[in-house]
């Protein structure tokens, strides 16, 4: 007999009755079509309560799943591949490939709609969102929306729609307005602020092509090689050439008012690691100890994390073990710390001292004058060394503000 589903029980029992008469391949019209056209309504009633109709991720809809069924990871690599795959689409660091949204779909009884979904068609939750609080007017005149608005406030809502719309759930935008994030500032923010433009972070690393992401790239190895690339006159573009072939995006954006951004790290379903750098200070030695920071925290910090971190490094890391650990990763990445110790360079205002310490250890100058200063808290001192005005000329298609 037919029953209406109502628990995760009876649906999967009614999916396996399904699939059971879907074997059968009854004849059109007989009582096992009937049934089977019954159970189907049941079904799809159950689902449309179970997914409504702003559709869940598809992420989400696995997970689900996984849950009604009491399924372990294990019981997915049928679907999606290896043990590895399985973990990486579980993360949102690897997307669903129509291979596997057609067996998750079949096996597992997940609606195509729900993981077929196409970015530029997502429903976004914009639950408790202000449109009239995001920056339009600084967002239109630094050309990140290219259609003509005449009234910002008739305009406002439907415009950002439309921007925010592409990047679907790509995008942190929305997550970052309804819950808390990790901002490491001491100034009040504006959400509105950071939340565009870590829009515009995401936009901008989806017009980059890269090589998919290894989880475990980024260590200390690795950072401290991209770290000798600051000797060229063209380093920090290198650099981003560099990680774009290890599948992390480097995307340059400058920072909106109320956001003191000097960089972010994203983790993004479609395209994995994306920072994110304001270049607020064009000096030298502030690009590559942010770049640093932010890749010791995509090494340390972003394993099957969605969290973005946000970072104001006038600030000092306070009790935060994760800002903490990235500062000290990050230095190690570009002066080791027994290097600094042994060196003059770490006693004397010595510009002799601070070439050969550079020298010995592959990198710019700038980053040996930077520690230096920062760790006597004078910024007077050495200016002629940091790099000044160096950095932004490098990334001529910037809009500089």
């Amino acid at each position: 007999m037919v029953k209406v589903v109502k628990t995760p029980a009876e649906y999967k029992a009614a999916l396996a009755q399904i699939s059971s008469l879907l074997s059968r391949d009854p004849a059109p019209g007989t009582r096992e079509a009937q049934e089977l056209e019954t159970l189907a309504v049941l079904v799809q009633d159950y689902e449309a309560k179970a997914f409504p109709i702003n559709l869940p991720d598809p992420v989400e809809a696995i997970r689900f799943r996984m849950e009604q069924q009491n399924l372990s990871r294990r019981d997915l690599v049928p679907y999606i591949g290896s043990r590895a795959r399985v973990s990486e689409v579980l993360s949102g660091r690897r997307p669903l490939t129509l291979s596997m949204m057609r067996a998750l779909h079949s096996g597992m009884g997940i609606p195509a709609k729900v993981l077929l979904q196409d970015k530029g068609s997502v429903r976004l939750d914009e639950s408790g969102v202000d449109w009239q609080k995001f920056p339009l007017r600084e967002m239109v005149k630094r050309g990140w929306i290219a259609e003509e608005v005449v009234d910002y406030r008739s305009q406002g809502e439907s415009v950002l729609r439309r921007f925010f719309a592409p990047l679907g759930r790509s995008c942190p935008t929305f997550a970052l307005l309804r819950q808390s994030q990790h901002v490491r500032s001491a100034r009040q923010f504006d959400t509105y602020a950071l939340a565009a433009w870590s829009a515009r972070v995401v936009a901008l690393a989806d017009t980059k092509t890269s090589a998919p992401y290894r989880q475990g790239t980024v260590d200390l190895a690795f950072m401290t090689n991209v770290a000798r690339l600051s000797v060229f006159d063209e380093g920090p573009r290198l650099a981003g050439e560099f990680l774009q072939k290890h599948g992390i995006r480097l995307v340059i954006v400058p920072h909106l008012p109320g956001t003191f951004l000097d960089g972010a790290a994203l983790l993004t379903v479609a395209h994995g690691p994306v920072i994110g750098m304001t270049l607020r200070y064009d000096r030298i030695d502030n690009f590559w100890f942010c770049l640093m920071h932010e890749l010791a925290h995509v090494a340390r910090h972003m394993e099957g994390v969605k969290e973005p971190f946000y970072d104001d490094l006038d600030v000092a890391a306070g009790e935060d073990p994760r800002e903490k650990e990235a500062d000290v990763m990050a230095g190690e990445a570009l002066i080791p710390e027994a290097a600094w110790r042994n060196s003059p360079a770490s006693r004397l205002r010595s510009p002799e001292a601070i070439q050969q310490l550079a020298n010995k250890l592959g990198i710019h100058s700038a980053i040996v004058a930077g520690r230096f200063r920062h760790e006597r808290r004078n910024y007077r001192v050495l200016n002629q060394f940091v790099g000044h005005g160096q950095v932004r000329q490098l990334f001529a298609e910037v809009k500089w503000h």
